[in-house]
């Protein structure tokens, strides 16, 4: 028992030593302490995280809006944990009135919610009992403790109506759904936090397991579906001519037309049973989703994602024929994909494929994205690179957006910024990056504003949440890729990604990696950027002329380490530019001294935060008197 002691102890003192003043939650530091995540940024050695194997059908038969389920799930607890019951979530009830929401909900988004037509565990049947208090949340007792090492095995059956409303969900016309979210599903279980048991809001987003899953969707003849995953029996449900084109599209670098509008409107592109049965299966993933119209054209092509295998990846698109912008979406996915794959982050695209539908979310799945048709190809463009990009993460890497919105947000949209500069330059990509998500928050002089981003987002709401999930965070990796160097970066981020790809990592196990595989403390700029309420805002204070240099003092008003160019102009004419970048702020994140080497002497000077928005430009200048 005093060895026991001892040891945590000891873990306790090393744990303190090694975070070095990182501000850590008490349920993180225990998490540390347990050694499921390690001070080094890797899982720890006693790291888990629970699964589960879906087997899902489900059933849709437009015009009726009623989709009708059901699943058999086999949940293995791989914890070190006894679990006296589970938590299953059920996100489409947040249709229901009385649901809480964070945005007003009308009639033709309202439905009656989810119903369970029946719930077995191990077989053996279970009342289902609705509970007021509880929407998208349900804690079930288990007949039995479910011991580490053990399984479970439930059966649900259960049904209800797509919304007339489609949001990230619903229905896109009188036959076009997009069905996303639609299965009940044991919510996570983790090492952090427990049981992940906060419900589901309108805007917020989502924490899953990576499962194992196999989806059927059964829909009348003449409806194609789209889904998460590989089709496993194209020839049973498409006619010859057009599993043919979908199977060259799997190795072809043009765009084929797999089912052109004329195509579908004469009603033979399908196999023409009365129903037909779609088969999918996806493996190691979060979620699946599906797609399904009569009438949406359907374009397929394929690029290579992984040049040491010569891996490809397809890239579909469904859509209105009426969108134009959509015509070019496969084009653009593929770009996108390529892009993502060989440059930034640099990591192979991970899935067999990507698919678009036109919808009205703007909204990322796993190997799919439901986006909108807008008039501007370009800024179509814009959005479906971000949805893409969430491949890597919350995808990929397991993030927990409920409470880390900042850890998937926050580089989907760095990540929209580098391939911008490639599709439009650089000036182009700065002015989208600045107004469309900067502006908003460096003017804004609301007290939510200046929340730390490490706060939980489960308790944000409004400007608050989105600031913090999007273009603050995306500023501090942009700030970290400036100060490191792209190698260095770039390294960093790998091993990040390598170290927990289907996993669960959470902000300090990425703080703690790139403390790791660079080599520096970085704490003082997780503390400053993540951890503090500052602000973009600095200014010149003093310029100080001696015989050999001259010397600018630079005052960090708003607290936050941002890089920034000093713009010089001499007496003689001449001019200089001197980039900083934020390890300028590393000593004294208050203020700092730019030395400039030369006996010239300075007429002006002009502080150039490019992408850092600067929230009072006015003391930006400086001319000698």
């Amino acid at each position: 028992m005093m060895r026991l002691v001892i040891g945590c102890i000891l873990s306790f003192f090393f744990l303190e030593a090694s975070s070095q003043g990182l501000y850590m939650p008490r349920n993180i530091k225990q998490a540390y302490l347990r050694e499921t995540r390690s001070v080094t940024g890797r899982p720890g050695d006693k790291y888990w995280q629970n699964y589960g194997r879906y087997n899902i059908s489900i059933t849709a038969q437009p015009p009726s809006r009623t989709i009708r389920g059901t699943e058999q799930i086999v949940y293995f607890n791989r914890s070190t944990d006894t679990l006296q019951y589970l938590v299953i979530r059920i996100i489409p009830n947040i249709h229901r009135p009385g649901a809480v929401r964070y945005t007003p909900a009308d009639s033709n988004y309202l439905t009656s919610g989810v119903h369970i037509d029946s719930f077995a565990i191990n077989g053996a049947l279970q009342t289902w009992e609705e509970d007021y208090y509880h929407n998208t949340v349900y804690p079930v007792k288990l007949p039995a403790a479910l011991h580490p090492g053990d399984s479970v095995h439930l059966d649900v059956a259960w049904h209800y109506d797509v919304s007339l409303k489609s949001g990230r969900e619903g229905m896109l016309d009188s036959t076009t759904f997009y069905i996303a979210y639609f299965y009940p599903r044991v919510s996570v279980y983790d090492d952090y936090n427990g049981w992940d048991d906060v419900e589901f809001v309108d805007y917020q987003e989502f924490y899953n397991d990576f499962n194992d899953y196999t989806l059927s969707v059964t829909v009348p003849k003449n409806y194609i579906v789209w889904a998460t995953g590989t089709l496993q029996n194209a020839d049973a449900v498409l006619q010859p001519l057009y599993n043919k084109r979908l199977q060259a599209s799997m190795t072809s670098d043009s765009v084929i037309h797999i089912a052109t509008l004329q195509e579908l409107l004469s009603k033979k592109v399908t196999a023409q049973n009365k129903l037909n049965t779609w088969r999918w299966t996806a493996d190691n993933i979060t979620d699946v989703t599906v797609a399904i119209s009569d009438h949406y054209v359907w374009d397929a092509s394929s690029v290579v994602v992984d040049d040491a295998t010569h891996r490809r990846a397809s890239m579909q698109a469904a859509y209105n024929d009426t969108a134009q912008d959509f015509r070019h979406m496969v084009e653009f996915g593929k770009h996108a994909l390529s892009w993502f794959s060989h440059h930034w982050p640099g990591v192979p695209y991970p899935y067999p494929k990507m698919t678009a539908v036109q919808g009205y979310a703007d909204m990322e799945y796993p190997m799919m994205i439901n986006d909108s048709h807008t008039p501007n190809p370009d800024f179509t463009r814009f959005v479906a690179e971000h949805e893409i990009a969430h491949t890597y993460f919350p995808f990929y890497m397991g993030i927990n957006e409920t409470r880390y919105p900042f850890m998937d947000e926050g580089w989907a949209t760095t990540l929209e910024y580098l391939i911008g500069i490639a599709d439009v330059g650089k000036d182009r990509a700065d002015d989208l990056y600045k107004n469309f998500r900067i502006v908003n928050w460096i003017y804004d002089l609301s007290d939510e504003e200046d929340l730390p981003i490490i706060t939980p987002a489960n308790v944000l709401r409004g400007s608050g949440y989105g600031n913090n999930a999007y273009g603050k965070p995306s500023l501090a990796y942009l700030a970290l890729k400036d100060m490191l160097g792209d190698d260095v970066f770039r390294k960093c981020l790998h091993e990040y990604m390598d170290r927990w790809h289907g996993k669960h990592p959470i902000p300090w196990d990425f703080f703690f990696t790139f403390n790791d595989v660079s080599g520096n403390n970085l704490n003082w700029f997780w503390n400053n950027w993540f951890f503090s309420n500052g602000y973009i805002d600095i200014a010149v204070q003093n310029v100080v002329h001696n015989a050999n240099d001259n010397t600018i003092f630079v005052q960090n008003t708003g607290g936050f380490p941002v890089p920034f160019d000093v713009r010089i102009r001499y007496t003689d004419g001449s001019t200089d530019s001197l980039h900083q970048t934020a390890t300028t702020w590393s000593a004294n994140q208050k203020a700092a001294a730019v030395i400039v080497p030369g006996n010239k002497t300075i007429q002006a000077i002009r502080l150039d935060n490019g992408i850092f928005m600067d929230a009072d430009e006015r003391n930006n200048t400086w001319k000698s008197k």
